[in-house]
């Protein structure tokens, strides 16, 4: 697997960072997460735009232009052994000759970049998923997209032992996200979304699915959900680059809406598909 790191091309297992690296020392970094299908990068702009908002908001120069990201990571896609990947990038503030919080801002930055296969999760999407819920207790920059990910883990890790594929957050009896993804809920045919805020990450994936649902007629909404509402929803949503959009069946260990993939959901997956394939179809400049 070819792997680049700091503006070389390299196997992976090869790659190596200085220890002094403040994103190994301080979580101290961005990164992205990209769909790619048939070895075309999907939603590459919207991406890299979120990369840009959090490099913004940790006060780190982007070290490439948009040329130079695409170059960089049509390379890694190209040369990658599988057809369909979840391509990786990360950014981090570099390595200093000593390891201190506060950080100069002449340090070159790390940039590291791989690629791995993107899991099938046909039988997921068919059945639906499980998940629990538990209190955020993150910090108040979740819209950032950090390689500080403690909180996240413990949090994904609890929904793991129980046998569950994600955990939903809630701050204050209010739906943040979920670990790993963001949560959408249905109800009466509407469709509902938390508000864009710090408390949470806008995920590209997330954002497609709004926007098809506008794009076709459904109503939408953006607004707080309150956890007493998740339990009487008709349906429940995760999203993520890597998982598209998957049901969720069961929270709590209580059935959601029949208990069953709802028919919201399965018009959802078609949408995104049929817009996925016609974009591969087009050769989408967006893309790589």
């Amino acid at each position: 697997m070819t792997a680049y790191l700091n503006g070389q091309f390299m196997p992976l297992d090869e790659a190596r960072i200085s220890p002094l690296d403040r994103g190994f020392l301080f979580g101290d970094g961005a990164y992205e997460v990209i769909p790619v299908y048939a070895r075309r990068a999907f939603r590459l702009e919207q991406h890299l735009a979120r990369l840009q908002r959090t490099l913004d908001g940790i006060a780190l120069a982007n070290p490439h232009t948009l040329a130079e990201w695409c170059e960089r990571l049509q390379r890694v896609i190209s040369e990658s052994e599988f057809a369909d990947q979840s391509l990786y990038l990360q950014v981090t503030r570099g390595a200093d000759s000593k390891r201190d919080q506060s950080f100069p801002r002449a340090l070159p930055p790390t940039v590291f970049i791989f690629a791995t296969a993107l899991p099938s999760l046909a039988a997921q999407r068919e059945n639906g998923v499980a998940v629990l819920s538990a209190v955020d207790n993150r910090w108040l920059r979740c819209n950032l997209k950090t390689v500080s990910l403690l909180p996240n883990v413990l949090l994904r890790q609890q929904a793991i032992d129980a046998g569950c594929a994600e955990t939903i957050l809630l701050r204050d009896g209010i739906l943040s996200e979920g670990a790993t993804s963001n949560i959408l809920m249905v109800k009466d045919g509407a469709l509902l979304a938390p508000l864009r805020d710090q408390r949470m990450l806008s995920g590209v994936t997330c954002d497609l699915v709004l926007e098809l649902a506008a794009a076709h007629g459904m109503p939408c909404q953006l607004r707080d959900i309150a956890d007493a509402e998740l339990r009487v929803a008709d349906e429940l949503w995760l999203t993520s680059s890597t998982r598209e959009v998957l049901p969720i069946t069961r929270l709590d260990g209580q059935p959601v809406g029949s208990g069953k993939p709802g028919p919201a959901v399965r018009q959802m997956q078609a949408w995104y598909t049929a817009f996925r394939q016609q974009l591969a179809g087009q050769g989408n400049a967006g893309d790589v």
